[in-house]
């Protein structure tokens, strides 16, 4: 098992609330529980994707993901006033810093203001030892794999082997966001999964 001692306690000390779960499926069955009765917006995540936590919630009440509606760019918007927002990151240090790298910004703005709650559900393999990791680890391993899995032209998804901080109208880094704690008067919760989730 995955010793998650150290950035879970460099999280808590930032200030926000950490749960530590062997499989995926136990952070879902913990995620359905905790909103039942919230309206759910959801960030493009292939965690997300894999917990199937959009089927478990949207029979439950409102829950918004461009992934899945047929107008992405309302879905955006809706999910932007929603109770809660759930989303993973690109990497996480165990010094506890969070990394996103985002092309459209509502993944990204929506970890930053909005909502009552936000939920990053992290599995092991986006975890690196610090801050300079992380951000290397966002630009070089998930938006290269990101972009291919869209299908994108660009040096990147093209070679799937780094950023190659190129000038393509279809790249999809456009904005990186750092949150080194929980933003003033939104709650934070970070789900530790003990399997390799997402990109």
């Amino acid at each position: 098992m995955t010793n998650f001692d150290t950035v879970k306690r460099n999280l808590e000390a930032r200030g926000y609330a950490v749960r530590v779960f062997p499989t995926g499926k136990e952070a879902a069955d913990y995620l359905a529980a905790s909103l039942d009765g919230k309206s759910v917006g959801f960030g493009g995540s292939a965690t997300l994707e894999a917990l199937g936590l959009y089927e478990r919630l949207e029979s439950r009440g409102e829950v918004v993901w461009h992934w899945k509606w047929e107008d992405p760019a309302a879905a955006r918007r809706a999910a932007q006033a929603t109770d809660v927002y759930l989303t993973s990151v690109n990497a996480l240090a165990e010094t506890g810093e969070l990394v996103n790298i985002d092309g459209a910004g509502n993944r990204v703005a929506a970890t930053l203001f909005g909502h009552e709650k936000v939920y990053f559900a992290v599995g092991r393999n986006k975890l690196v030892p610090g801050y300079d990791e992380a951000v290397w680890r966002a630009r070089n391993v998930a938006a290269p794999r990101r972009a291919r899995q869209l299908g994108k032209k660009t040096p990147c998804a093209v070679k799937c082997d780094r950023c190659y901080d190129c000038k393509s109208p279809e790249r999809i880094c456009r904005g990186l966001a750092v949150l080194w704690g929980p933003m003033m008067g939104m709650a934070a919760e970070v789900l530790l999964i003990d399997e390799d989730l997402g990109l």
